[in-house]
């Protein structure tokens, strides 16, 4: 009962005689009035609120009648009945009671009715509820003790002290009532006052009405108020331990709770509505049993934060990220090979040993049926295609691809992820890109793995992806914000790479390295004539025009050897974009496009002039003058060796041409070696202290390095000391040592076709090197005869003719100077 009802005032103050109240009623049919939490006593004075028509329609028909103003009262057993009119649905004790008066509420449709309970009653049946209810009852008799009944009366004393205890600990009773019990001297009148009055449970109410005997009902009575007494004890004591000042979080929380019971009541319910959504993605989730275990966790623990705090979002951020993982969802693999095959073809030129490798791997999937992915590290140049490779594996594989660029990662939590310790924690770039690919098994690419730069203060990123990389690990990849293991097993990694040297080494060696090299001018003609000139046609809306633009295959080579400089096609892209915009500005400006096929007298009126020129062989007119093959990052290029005499005292020796150290310590072996077997050049050794020695390499603004140029600087200082000859197209490539003998070099398939586009119909080489040969395409090796040695004398039997050059300088020692010695 609140503070301010009025109602223990209003019957305390009743001064009517006692005995009249109570009445010992009939069995009659009459008006049956609900109640919903309410249970009253005979002789009890009680104000109902009437809010249902036909409780309203009762109480008016009784203020109709002054001489039959009685009905029975029945509590409801489901308060939240609004239209009871069965037996069942009411409790089977009540009181007869005399309607007093009616109290309009002139605020509201509802009115007050004041009865007077006289008796007890038990419902026979419900007879009719045609405008109110009207029902059968029967009396029940109460057994009411003597006046001088001790036992009673003690029991009574103990209901009047537990009453007063109870109404000073309870904060719902003003405490002026305890006057309103004290006044009341009647003892009966008393214990039906306190059982209908005190805020105790109804169920402790409709058990208390329905007991005969007033002792019983006392002892009753008594049993359940320090029951209740206990309780409030209880309430104190907690409230007394955890009473503390509110300070400014704790008044927000507690505003907050109650925006909380508004947004309810106003079926405004954020909360409830984010934690269903979690359980409904979460309901069919194929996912670990151990993950499961935590969301369920973790989802209990949501209803312990507020709304507004940031741990609540934290907490709903970690959940949705957990059931929005693929777990143990994959797609499936499509293992037609031939298909696989078409699509890589398709997309792709050349590049044989990685589509080999991708197919080698379909073909044990097909034939065992599960496998872990493999870990492929491609390594190559820049525009090879090594980052759109991932993308047609995918497509073959019917796989979902994410790719995830390393270039100047630092942090170690990029990769495993923020703990959730920390405001605004997030997953690694991991497991974020799995949950973008909706699939536990992806082709994912590392891209640039070996631009990941090391940094102390945040941790090794390189040694985090070890983790993921190897597949003794990867299974039980632990993110740090998940705070599971997430199997990464099933992912097709495929990192890319422009120059291995830089990658730590556990991390390479977790991986398969595969080369991709760049691609030699007749590789690029072809990309250039099934992909880019279409894509850029179609980027420069010319695809649609007629007649159809199209490049001659001499018009593609100009500009790949006059208009770039790489191993890849990036720039030549650029050059086809550049020109197929030319012509897309003369159509704009009303001129008609070229019939015939671009050729390469256009491509200077397209792309201006050439910036670079091709090397070509240049004769053998001079003695010391040999031309050797280079390898650098964007192809192979020839390479002239020249080497010059002049008088001096001391034979000095001077190197130009920008060389790095390993070629000029190539230099001086080779010049050690001519100096050490000049007999079999015919040379006098006297001549090194007459004559200094000058090599150059020309374009000096280009930095040279490299040991392959050995034999090649070898046969320049022999030509120059012989004054013979070097055979006419011939080039050589090889390493040399103090012995003579020849050296493998690398890069052998650029630098035979550089040699074919400068004329060279002759290469020397290492024999070594026969194997490397016997790998590239014959159509790359016509017109080119190769020549095996395995010493620098086998080189200059070869190289160096019989021939004499023009105006040979003579370098005789003539007697005086043989003297001199």
């Amino acid at each position: 009962m609140p503070k301010g009802n009025p109602t223990i005032q209003m019957i305390a103050d009743y001064e009517g005689d006692i005995a009249s109240i109570f009445k010992e009623g009939k069995e009659c049919d009459c008006p049956i009035l609900p109640t919903r939490n309410m249970v009253v006593l005979p002789g009890i004075i009680a104000p109902v609120l009437l809010g249902r028509t036909t409780s309203i329609s009762l109480a008016r028909y009784l203020e109709k009648d002054p001489e039959k103003r009685t009905c029975a009262i029945f509590c409801q057993k489901d308060p939240n009945n609004d239209d009871p009119i069965h037996k069942d649905e009411l409790h089977e004790v009540g009181v007869m009671a005399h309607l007093v008066r009616i109290i309009e509420m002139p605020s509201s449709n509802a009115v007050t009715a004041i009865f007077q309970a006289t008796s007890r009653c038990k419902l026979e049946k419900i007879s009719s509820h045609r405008n109110y209810l009207k029902g059968h009852v029967v009396p029940i008799p109460e057994k009411v003790p003597a006046k001088n009944d001790k036992e009673f009366n003690s029991i009574v004393d103990n209901i009047r002290s537990s009453t007063q205890d109870l109404i000073r600990l309870n904060d719902e009773i003003p405490d002026d009532s305890i006057m309103s019990f004290i006044n009341i001297t009647n003892n009966v009148m008393l214990v039906n006052f306190a059982c209908t009055n005190l805020p105790i449970p109804l169920e402790d109410k409709v058990k208390l009405i329905s007991i005969d005997d007033m002792r019983d009902r006392g002892l009753e009575l008594l049993k359940v108020e320090s029951r209740e007494i206990q309780f409030e004890q209880l309430k104190g004591d907690i409230k007394n331990k955890t009473r503390v000042d509110l300070d400014e979080q704790q008044k927000e929380y507690f505003l907050h709770q109650q925006m909380k019971n508004i947004k309810e009541e106003l079926g405004d319910n954020t909360e409830s509505a984010a934690k269903a959504s979690l359980e409904a993605k979460a309901k069919d989730k194929d996912w670990p049993d151990a993950v499961a275990k935590v969301f369920k966790k973790e989802l209990e623990r949501l209803d312990t934060f507020n709304p507004q705090s940031p741990e609540y979002s934290v907490q709903v951020n970690y959940l949705d990220m957990l059931v929005s993982l693929p777990w143990n969802y994959c797609t499936a693999d499509d293992l037609d090979l031939k298909r696989a095959q078409t699509i890589l073809d398709r997309n792709h030129y050349g590049m044989e040993k990685v589509k080999e490798r991708i197919l080698e791997y379909l073909a044990v999937l097909q034939l065992r049926g599960d496998l872990k992915s493999p870990i492929l590290c491609l390594y190559g140049p820049p525009g090879v295609g090594k980052t759109s490779l991932g993308k047609s594996i995918a497509a073959a594989m019917k796989r979902k691809y994410v790719r995830m660029s390393l270039g100047g990662l630092h942090d170690e939590s990029e990769i495993r992820g923020h703990r959730r310790t920390y405001v605004g924690a997030m997953p690694g770039r991991i497991v974020k890109s799995i949950q973008k690919a909706g699939s536990s098994n992806p082709v994912f690419i590392l891209d640039e793995i070996d631009k990941v730069s090391a940094n102390n203060y945040n941790g090794d990123p390189s040694s985090a992806l070890l983790e993921v990389l190897d597949p003794e690990q990867n299974s039980t990849f632990h993110d740090n914000y998940l705070d599971v293991d997430y199997d990464l097993s099933k992912v097709f990694f495929i990192a890319t790479a422009n120059d291995i040297s830089t990658i730590p080494r556990p991390l390479l060696d977790r991986m398969e390295l595969i080369e991709v090299p760049g691609y030699v001018t007749e590789e690029k003609i072809e990309i250039a004539k099934r992909h880019l000139v279409p894509r850029e046609l179609k980027n420069t809306g010319l695809d649609k025009e007629t007649p159809k633009i199209k490049f001659s295959k001499p018009a593609l080579e100009k500009i790949i050897e006059s208009y770039t400089r790489e191993s890849g096609v990036r720039q030549l892209e650029k050059d086809i974009d550049k020109a197929l915009r030319k012509i897309a500005l003369q159509k704009a400006l009303g001129k008609s496009l070229p019939e015939k096929p671009i050729a390469p007298n256009d491509i200077e009126g397209l792309l201006g002039k050439p910036p670079f020129s091709r090397d070509i062989y240049q004769g053998n007119n001079y003695a010391g003058v040999v031309t050797g093959l280079a390898w650098t990052s964007v192809g192979g290029e020839i390479l002239f060796i020249e080497t010059s005499l002049s008088k001096g005292k001391g034979g000095k020796l001077t190197l130009t041409g920008n060389l790095g150290d390993v070629m000029k310590e190539s230099a001086i072996i080779a010049l050690q070696y001519v100096k050490a077997h000049c007999d079999k050049l015919g040379v006098d050794y006297r001549v090194f202290d007459n004559w200094n020695i000058h090599i150059h390499v020309p374009e000096g603004a280009t930095p040279k390095d490299g040991p392959s140029a050995g034999i090649t600087i070898a046969t320049s200082i022999a030509s120059a000391l012989t004054q013979r000859k070097v055979r006419a197209h011939t080039a050589m490539t090889g390493e040399i040592t103090l012995r003579g003998k020849v050296l493998p070099v690398g890069g052998i398939r650029e630098k035979i076709l550089a040699a074919k586009r400068a004329g060279i119909t002759d290469i020397v080489i290492c024999k070594d090197n026969q194997k490397d040969i016997e790998e590239i395409p014959q159509k790359y090796l016509n017109g080119v005869d190769f020549h095996y040695v395995e010493n620098v004398q086998d080189v200059w039997d070869f190289a160096l003719t019989d021939e004499k050059v023009t105006d040979a300088v003579d370098l005789t020692i003539r007697e005086e100077e043989k003297k001199d010695k």
